[in-house]
């Protein structure tokens, strides 16, 4: 991993402490969750979901493979998509890019970003997508609602083996304004350290 990257998970023990009990709960039901699939010699596919697939689902799905090396765990994929699909906004990359990844960005209105955590490791090509997309896993996966309207709307996940509601406050709300940056590093931050947590119990 790293140094970057290193040096803000070394910093996220305050936020990881902080978890609500309520929500240490939840991100447990997960992890365990993926700790049966795993002894099961079953990969453990992640699939998160908000609906436009453009902030919170891409920031779960990078900080997950990030936390499962970080831990040393194998078997573990992390994907996301949306009930629609947009585009991966730019102030959610360059919340990740401040939070230490190395991000290419090829343009286009929907841009395959290439998100490097490591430099031994293959990127995670991230751009917005449906979460039934072909490039999704389409069954026995586990289906993680990151926005209350996803999972509104999306009652029943088709493929899901099972399915946990984790949501988290939309950064859009600070689009425009002088909190913004500030508000999205919050979030970066606060989906880091549950995913530290989750993944932390398997270790």
């Amino acid at each position: 991993m790293n140094n970057n990257l290193q040096g803000y998970l070394n910093n996220l023990k305050t936020e990881v402490s902080q978890i609500p009990g309520e929500r240490k709960e939840k991100l447990s039901e997960l992890s365990e969750s993926v700790r049966k699939r795993l002894n099961n010699d079953k990969l453990a596919k992640l699939t998160f979901i908000c609906t436009h697939n453009s902030r919170r689902s891409h920031l779960c799905q990078i900080w997950a493979a990030t936390m499962a090396d970080h831990w040393g765990l194998g078997g573990i994929e992390t994907y996301s998509g949306g009930t629609e699909a947009t585009a991966f906004n730019p102030r959610a990359v360059e919340a990740i890019r401040r939070a230490g990844f190395t991000v290419e960005n090829p343009g286009g209105d929907n841009p395959h970003y290439k998100v490097f955590y490591d430099e031994g490791e293959e990127p995670l090509v991230c751009y917005s997508k449906t979460f039934d997309d072909a490039a999704n896993p389409n069954q026995d996966f586990v289906a993680v609602m990151t926005c209350s309207d996803a999972d509104q709307n999306c009652p029943v996940v088709p493929g899901a083996a099972f399915r946990i509601t984790i949501t988290y406050e939309d950064p859009k709300q600070a689009d425009g304004t002088p909190q913004e940056e500030q508000v999205y590093d919050e979030r970066c931050r606060q989906i880091a350290a549950e995913m530290y947590y989750m993944l932390s119990r398997l270790n």
